[in-house]
């Protein structure tokens, strides 16, 4: 079974004991988040589709940890004008674990 939820305008397919980082929830480690933006739920052969979304299904979730993504570098570079400026940047995630999945 697995489904297809929206999660900060963006889409993501998920299945129970699956890990994944998602763009950073104002949640505690240990609390329980639950997604109600269902976009596709299939078990087997049974495939609902929702219109947009599913009514009475959702997605449960574990936050497992608050993580950094790899370090981007941006350099701004201004030719014959000696100037130049490096920044550095370092996204946030949620890690989350899908606990359940449930069906309307």
């Amino acid at each position: 079974m697995y489904a297809v939820v929206e999660l900060s305008g963006k889409q993501h397919k998920v299945e129970v004991d699956q890990t994944l980082d998602i763009d950073l929830q104002k949640a505690e480690k240990g609390a329980k988040i639950t997604f109600e933006n269902v976009l596709l739920l299939a078990d087997g052969d049974n495939v609902q589709i929702g219109q947009p979304y599913l009514e009475n299904a959702s997605v449960t979730a574990e936050v497992m940890d608050i993580v950094k993504g790899e370090k981007l570098s941006i350099l701004r570079f201004r030719r014959r004008k000696h100037s130049m400026r490096k920044i550095g940047h370092r996204q946030k995630f949620t890690k989350i674990q899908i606990k359940e999945i449930k069906a309307g």
